[in-house]
């Protein structure tokens, strides 16, 4: 896997193209991301973890990058993450232990620098 921030900034270009051609659809998926992703009964933190785990369990390495980012700048712990991804590894069996270490990588990424 390549690092986090090297994952992001390799899909920043593509993704500015792809949302210049289908501006509607982002958009969209922009306001599904805020009311799905802010502070609710479970906050924002919990929420990052959860979508974390599901990057995980779909080895996508960008959705763990972003994931991963959005946890730490929520303020979750390694142990937190490390929890979580004992769920992915429950959950998934042999693919959890691959997308597990990766998805915890990501985020420390982020905790340890500039989230």
């Amino acid at each position: 896997m390549t690092h986090a921030h090297e994952t992001l900034e390799e899909l920043r270009e593509p993704s500015r193209e792809l949302r210049r051609l289908i501006p509607e659809v982002y958009s969209t998926f922009a306001t599904l991301d805020r009311a799905a992703m802010g502070e609710g009964e479970l906050g924002t933190k919990y929420k990052e973890l959860i979508a974390l785990a599901i990057g995980a369990t779909l080895g996508c390495d960008a959705c763990l990058a972003s994931h991963g980012r959005g946890a730490a700048r929520a303020g979750a712990t390694d142990q937190e993450v490390a929890e979580v991804m004992g769920v992915v590894i429950l959950m998934n069996g042999g693919p959890g232990t691959v997308w597990g270490p990766r998805a915890l990588e990501a985020f420390r990424e982020f905790a340890a620098g500039d989230a």
